[in-house]
Formats: C-alpha cells, sequence, structure tokens
C-alpha cells in the first residue's frame, strides 16, 4: 500500500491561495470607508460601527479556531466554500440591516465567521502540508505579501464605489465579488481530503492542545498576537475618521490605507524571505518596537498628507509581517498535523486585541472627543510585545511516545 501523502504543485498552490487572500483581506481592509456613510446614513454612533468590527474581529478569532481544526482534518477545501457563501451573505446584510442589532449580526458575526474560513490560517495549512519546512516560511510570505497587495488593490475601489455608485451599493458589489473565492478554493482541494478517511496523526486534538498551551512559546507568541490585532485594526477602522477631524480629505485616508496595502507586500515578503535566514524571534520583536517608534514620530509631528503618506508607508512595511514568521514560528515548534488548528488559536489572541482596538477607539472618541489615548496604549503595547518575544524558543518540540491516533 502507497502511504506516500500526494502534494500539490507550488505553483497551484500560491497562485490560488494567494487570489484567495487578496480577495478575503482586500475587502475587509476597507472597511473603515464605511466608518462615516454608514453612521451618518443611519444615524448611528461611531461606538454602535466600531463595536460591530470589534465582534467581527472576535467572531473571527472564535470561528477561526474551529475552521482550522475541520481544515485540519478534512481538508481546506470545503472551508473555503463556506468561508465564502458566509462572506457574500455578510456584506449583503451589512448593506441592507436597518438596525444596529442586525447590522451588528452581519457585519459581526457572519462576516468574522467568513473570514475564518477564508484567510490565513486555512490557507497556511495548506502551505505548510504541501511545501518543505525550507521553502515555508517564504511561501507564507508569499501568501501575506497578496494579501497586502489586495489591500492596495481593494482599498481605491472600494472607496471608488462608495463614491460612485453609494455606500450600500458598493457593499453588493462586494458581494458579489466575494463569491469569487469558490472557483479558486479548487486549486486548494488536497488529494488527502477526497480520498476515504482522515489523515493519520501521531497526536489527539486535546493532546495538541495540551501540549501548545503549557509550552512557554505559544503563550508568548499569543501574547505578541494580540498587540499585532490592537495596533493594525484600530488604525485600519479608526485612522480614516481621525484624519478626518484633523481637516484632511476623505482621499487622505484612502491613499493612505491604499500606501499600507502596497508596503506591506514588501513587508510581508521580506519577512517571509527572512524568517529563512535567521532567528523569526528578532524579525517580531523588530516589527513591534519600530511599530511603537513609528506611531509616537506621526503624533509628534504636523498632521500632513505628506506626513501621514510617510507614516502609512511605513507602518505598511510593519503592518502585516508579523504574519509569516509568527506562523512559521508555530509549524516549526509543533509540525503540521494541527497546524491550522494552532494557527486558529494564535489568531484568536491577534483578534482579541483586534476587538480591544477597534472598540475602544470608539468607545474612548465618543467619551473624550479625541483618539489620543489609544494611539499611546498602542504604543506602550508595541514595547511590550517586543519585549515578550526575544525569550521564544523556535527549535522543534521533543515529544515522548504517545498514544496513536487517527
Amino acid at each position: 500500500m502507497n502511504t506516500t501523502t500526494p502534494k500539490l504543485p507550488l505553483w497551484q498552490v500560491l497562485a490560488c491561495g494567494a487570489a484567495i487572500v487578496t480577495l478575503s483581506m482586500g475587502i475587509r481592509h476597507g472597511f473603515g470607508l464605511w466608518l462615516q456613510p454608514i453612521t451618518q446614513a443611519q444615524d448611528w454612533t461611531r461606538e454602535s460601527f466600531s463595536f460591530a468590527l470589534a465582534i467581527q474581529n472576535l467572531s473571527w478569532g472564535i470561528f477561526g479556531v474551529f475552521a482550522g481544526m475541520l481544515a485540519d482534518r478534512f481538508g481546506a477545501f470545503r472551508v473555503l466554500l463556506v468561508g465564502a457563501v458566509f462572506y457574500a451573505l455578510g456584506l449583503m446584510g451589512m448593506a441592507l440591516s436597518p438596525t444596529v442589532w442586525m447590522f451588528t449580526l452581519t457585519t459581526g458575526i457572519l462576516i468574522g465567521a467568513a473570514q475564518a474560513g477564508t484567510t490565513y490560517a486555512i490557507v497556511y495549512g495548506v502551505i505548510g502540508r504541501n511545501i518543505a519546512p525550507e521553502r515555508r516560511s517564504w511561501a507564507m510570505g508569499v501568501a501575506a505579501a497578496a494579501g497586502s497587495f489586495g489591500q492596495f488593490l481593494m482599498v481605491p475601489v472600494e472607496g471608488w464605489l462608495i463614491s460612485n455608485l453609494g455606500w450600500q451599493t458598493a457593499l453588493l458589489v462586494l458581494a458579489a465579488s466575494a463569491l469569487i473565492i469558490v472557483p479558486l478554493a479548487l486549486g486548494l482541494r488536497e488529494p488527502t481530503a477526497t480520498q476515504a478517511g482522515p489523515v493519520h496523526r501521531e497526536q489527539t486534538i486535546l493532546q495538541a492542545l495540551r501540549e501548545a498551551f503549557q509550552y512557554r512559546s505559544f503563550q508568548l507568541l499569543m501574547a505578541g498576537y494580540f498587540v499585532c490585532g490592537f495596533q493594525v485594526v484600530f488604525i485600519g477602522v479608526h485612522m480614516p475618521s481621525y484624519l478626518k477631524d484633523q481637516g484632511l480629505a476623505p482621499q487622505v485616508a484612502s491613499t493612505a490605507l491604499a500606501l499600507i496595502g502596497l508596503f506591506n507586500v514588501f513587508g510581508t515578503y521580506a519577512a517571509g524571505a527572512l524568517g529563512q535566514r535567521m532567528a523569526k524571534k528578532y524579525i517580531l520583536a523588530s516589527i513591534y518596537l519600530l511599530r511603537s517608534v513609528a506611531i509616537v514620530i506621526f503624533l509628534w509631528v504636523p498632521i500632513t498628507p505628506t506626513s501621514v503618506y510617510v507614516f502609512a508607508s511605513v507602518m505598511g512595511v510593519l503592518w502585516l509581517s508579523t504574519v509569516p514568521p509568527t506562523n512559521a514560528v508555530v509549524a516549526q515548534i509543533f509540525g503540521v498535523a494541527h497546524f491550522s488548528m494552532l494557527g486558529g488559536f494564535i489568531f484568536f489572541s491577534h483578534q482579541i486585541g483586534s476587538f480591544m482596538g477597534v472598540w475602544l477607539g470608539g468607545v474612548l472618541y465618543d467619551r473624550t472627543g479625541s483618539y489620543d489615548v489609544v494611539w499611546y496604549l498602542a504604543v506602550a503595547l508595541g514595547v511590550l510585545a517586543a519585549l515578550v518575544n526575544l525569550p521564544v524558543r523556535e527549535q522543534s518540540i521533543q515529544r515522548g511516545p504517545l498514544r496513536v491516533a487517527t
């Protein structure tokens, strides 16, 4: 009996995975552009909109754990199909919800579940299972760079759609676009997922979880990823309104978000490539520290379109560049049998941070009339994240005898 697991071609995994992440991440990156049109049209507060997006990030994290478990056991293809349908339905609900409660249900819970099934944890699981360890960090960098390109591509498109079609029609167009993920998912249909029976594993799910959560480096990676979520989602959602409050035109915010996406193409690819050559914990610590430095300088210099574009470019290099090294470390330490699930738990920590960042941004703005407190909180957390990543051990974990699992 042939026990060799068939592998998908490298080009196919990267092309289809990158296209899926481009769409999924690109659509969500522009959600901040809808804050003012929706709150003004519906007469809602910024806190209401922020709470829905905070729930979305939390939902993404919670569902991401279970989506990862399902993808590990049954393959990514089915998870991607369900995620694409949820994405389309959630965007339709975002456009048509008449109440804050319905808006939170669709924009928050449904789109969050959709993102769990169409973004990094699922695609990275396919990469981990089909690409050799010596090229894995690089491949993850390519996929993350594709997500960044999606941000660069989609934000000006979304801004154009809002300006020319109105915010509701623009969301319906995006709902139709999300369904393109369905045919792309065929390219990530792994051979083992179409054969009878699940993949053989040396650990049960509970054994894998117990091992990970008792391992100090896993805990430290989760702490760092919490900060990543706090910083990037606060900036992505609230910077357009912050800039408008400073008297800048809406086009400045759209351009800034697009620049973040453009420069993150280079940042994520570089982080993935560097992860093949140097310790990933030093890459992560440097990213978090440089984010804090960039925010402090941005807050201290006069706010002009030029200063915004420079800040956006610098933050773009650092934006999702944490993703390839963090996920590569998880795969390196624990292996790939339960990689999507463990990556889902790491990402859940990221999404708790995202919830806090986007929600606190809205709450503290409504309370104080300013974003200053949240900006400086992001700075302090960045320094903390740099410190907690330094003790991470990247070596493969040494396991004793385990009960065989299937």
